[in-house]
């Protein structure tokens, strides 16, 4: 893109760092497909849109009127309280934007511990989310559980109030690639959801998500995946593959590592099963800010940059089964995927240790 949107910055950062990347030449290769795979290289992201309009594995003629199953926004409930006594961001009621960190986020020992209790935090909250996922159960209801334990642990739950953002979590359901807003839409047999936790306690943020699967997946969404891994024995799934893309990127952190490993780890895992690679949105440091340097592209890229000891930052590959182009929807947030293609997502905060790397948002 050729200039920052409007702000829609949360738990995958999209700003101006990836406006005045976008304007440079990019070169990617991707692994063949079958039938309307995806092209196998781009030279820009002007380029990269053409090749999704053409190329892209779900129908053109798979649209909203056409797809009943395709997400529509729901009714978005009250913003939620927060007790007077618990810490908050600085930009909780903050009338500025609040800005990408210019510095990474480095941490004395005292930093350390702050950060794995807010990480620990943020995986258990996760982890009960995660319970909550059934049919009939509202992305709203699973908001106010969230929110409810997030301040019954002294804690702020991050996205509220960030740059306007009206609730406590984020649920991305199915096409919703990121920054779903929690609504009145009930979860549906066979949906896919992303529950993106970030908590803010004593004055450090923990952020983590992952993907979930509500009942049984359909027949349909079935037939898609298998036709994709014919020959593959395990029949992997999409957030399978993802969380693995996640898992293979974070073995290979430890101080004095290229950053832009992590993005060419991803898309070699993703090719190897044709998904593509959301560029939009990315991972970011994380710590007394919500979003710091550097920030973590998940495809192939030669960005400078290497892993500092006592750093923390985010790791959240995005994968899509069909285009890798996002259309925001009228709340500013909402990213799906622009042809209505199942999207997945998992995401850890990572610390740079002596040894390599520590997973904090893990129980």
């Amino acid at each position: 893109m050729a200039s920052p949107p409007s702000p829609r910055l949360l738990c995958a950062l999209l700003g101006d760092r990836l406006g005045a990347l976008s304007a440079r030449p990019l070169l990617r290769t991707a692994a063949p497909g079958r039938g309307n795979a995806r092209v196998t290289c781009q030279a820009t992201r002007t380029l990269s849109s053409l090749v999704d309009a053409l190329f892209n594995r779900r129908s053109r003629d798979d649209s909203l009127e056409n797809n009943p199953r395709r997400l529509r926004p729901g009714k978005v409930s009250p913003r939620l309280t927060v007790p007077s006594h618990i810490q908050r961001p600085p930009y909780v009621n903050s009338r500025q934007r609040p800005q990408m960190n210019d510095g990474p986020e480095i941490h004395d020992e005292k930093g350390i511990e702050c950060m794995r209790a807010s990480g620990k935090l943020a995986a258990q909250v996760l982890k009960f989310a995660g319970t909550l996922v059934n049919p009939g159960i509202t992305t709203d209801e699973i908001d106010k559980a969230v929110h409810q334990m997030i301040i019954d642990n002294g804690a702020y739950p991050s996205p509220l109030g960030y740059c306007g953002f009206p609730k406590s979590v984020c649920t991305s359901v199915n096409e919703c690639i990121c920054h779903g807003i929690p609504d009145s839409r009930p979860l549906e047999d066979g949906d896919i959801i992303n529950i993106d936790v970030t908590v803010y306690l004593n004055g450090y943020h923990g952020d983590t998500s992952a993907t979930f699967l509500c009942g049984d997946v359909d027949d349909e969404a079935k037939k898609q995946e298998l036709q994709l891994f014919a020959g593959i024995s395990d029949m992997l799934v999409l957030p399978q593959v993802t969380k693995e893309s996640l898992d293979k990127a974070i073995s290979i952190c430890a101080p004095g590592v290229e950053i832009n490993r992590i993005g060419r780890t991803i898309q070699d895992h993703a090719d190897k099963f044709k998904y593509g690679v959301v560029q939009q949105f990315v991972g970011h440091g994380v710590g007394k800010v919500f979003h710091a340097e550097p920030a973590v592209l998940h495809f192939r890229n030669n960005e400078k940059g290497r892993m500092i000891l006592n750093q923390t930052f985010t790791i959240e590959p995005m994968l899509t089964i069909g285009s890798t182009n996002s259309t925001i929807w009228s709340d500013d947030w909402t990213a799906v995927t622009e042809d209505g293609s199942l999207s997945a997502q998992f995401e850890h905060t990572l610390l740079i240790t002596e040894d390599g790397v520590e997973i904090l948002t893990q129980c």
